[in-house]
């Protein structure tokens, strides 16, 4: 059997998807251990999870990810990105204040994993950088976990001093924690890229190629949160589940505003399910209309929605097309435009403007996609291409095929 080490950051949506893997691998007699944030692991992954502790020097992330419904940080202070930051300046904010400080602090924990732990394969996500330039530093085989396809649509090719810029911070990042002098791309491996969505919804891969397994959603049980008033949903209506992830609340309190309104004006035929982390709508407890709790069992919700309307944050919408539940999304920032031009582009989902749709705009987006065909038969479409592509199971495989030659290696010495 073969050793896996996952390395994440302390984000659920990016820790969430490579659960069910562990899963896999173990019960099919693997051994498995973490390089993180140990808290928050063994909050998605269970209490038992064998997690070695990685430093992180303080932020939990600009964004905490999504897809949970509740908090996605594993504690500690956000660096505060101001709410109305987009594009490059976004795009220095995150690099700067966040991935590269998060590798340089987990780089060390990440060395002292693989010494204690010895995998035969490292498992690192794309914005858990230390992961892949620490296990090529070592000669160790790795494999990227691309939680979100925006990379692949190489969305810097436009903008060429954007990306010499980038280039040169990995390539100092390298420099300082890594293998000076190689040229990989560590959120590229060149053995392996589990890519958790298919090309129905990412589109064709401008980057990655053949590497790239498109392994599909990889859907796992999770912690659940508080009770949910299952007795307050009305069958008779359309249930439209509403988020905008776990850490975008704070620059959402208007769109979910809006979004309450465009659902009352529906009353008679649609519900509201909103995830209100830090209660701005101010929701009765009663309310028939509108549900809002701060913490919601969304993939169990997904289960019996009609619709979502969300922030575009890639697990949101891979969870809601599992599902077959068109989208209204709205991005805010970072990989969101790119995942909601994907939406839209397969014909999905129905994107608006999140600073500036009100009512109106989000109530015609959500009678288009409950009541055009051609809308429910895309999410539809792509729901059974991400079915067939295998997830957990499909994702464990690759590994599997990746780690046995070192395995051997390993038996024969």
């Amino acid at each position: 059997m073969s050793a896996f080490l996952f390395v994440v950051p302390p984000l659920v949506g990016h820790v969430n998807p490579l659960v069910g893997v562990a899963s896999e691998l173990a019960a099919r007699g693997h051994r498995v251990a973490w390089a993180g944030d140990p808290v928050l692991v063994r909050r998605l992954a269970g209490p038992d999870a064998a997690v070695h502790p990685c430093a992180r020097s303080g932020p939990g992330g600009p964004d905490g990810g999504d897809g949970s419904g509740g908090s996605g940080r594993g504690g500690g202070a956000d660096p505060v990105r101001p709410p109305g930051m987009r594009g490059p300046e976004a795009l220095r904010f995150l690099w700067e204040r966040f991935l590269v400080p998060l590798a340089e602090a987990m780089a060390p924990g990440v060395r002292e994993a693989v010494a204690a732990f010895r995998p035969d394969v490292v498992v690192a996500d794309q914005q858990a950088l230390a992961g892949a330039l620490v296990a090529e530093d070592l000669g160790i085989p790795w494999a990227t976990s691309a939680t979100t396809s925006a990379e692949f649509a190489d969305a810097l090719a436009p903008m060429p001093r954007v990306a010499a810029w980038n280039d040169a911070l990995l390539g100092g990042l390298r420099r300082r924690i890594g293998r000076p002098g190689s040229t990989c791309d560590p959120r590229f491996s060149p053995h392996l890229v589990l890519a958790f969505s298919t090309p129905e919804l990412a589109g064709p891969a401008l980057r990655g190629g053949d590497r790239i397994a498109w392994v599909g959603p990889s859907l796992a049980a999770r912690p659940r949160p508080a009770a949910f008033p299952w007795e307050r949903l009305d069958p008779g209506r359309a249930l439209v589940l509403v988020t905008l992830g776990t850490a975008n609340t704070g620059a959402g309190g208007r769109f979910l505003a809006e979004a309450a309104g465009a659902v009352r004006a529906r009353a008679g035929a649609v519900q509201g399910v909103f995830a209100d982390p830090d209660g701005v709508l101010g929701v009765r407890e009663g309310d028939p209309d509108v549900v809002a709790l701060p913490f919601l069992p969304q993939l169990e919700l997904l289960e019996r929605a009609a619709a979502a309307v969300c922030h575009a944050g890639h697990n949101t919408v891979c969870e809601a097309l599992w599902h077959g539940v068109p989208l209204v999304v709205a991005p805010i920032r970072d990989d969101q435009p790119v995942v909601a031009a994907q939406v839209a582009a397969c014909g999905a989902g129905v994107r608006v403007r999140f600073g500036r749709a009100g009512a109106a705009a989000i109530g015609a987006a959500l009678d288009t996609v409950l009541g055009e065909r051609r809308i429910r038969a895309a999410a539809a479409g792509v729901s059974a291409a991400f079915r067939a592509a295998g997830g957990a199971a499909a994702a464990a495989d690759h590994l599997e095929r990746l780690a046995r030659p070192r395995a051997g290696e390993g038996e024969d010495g």
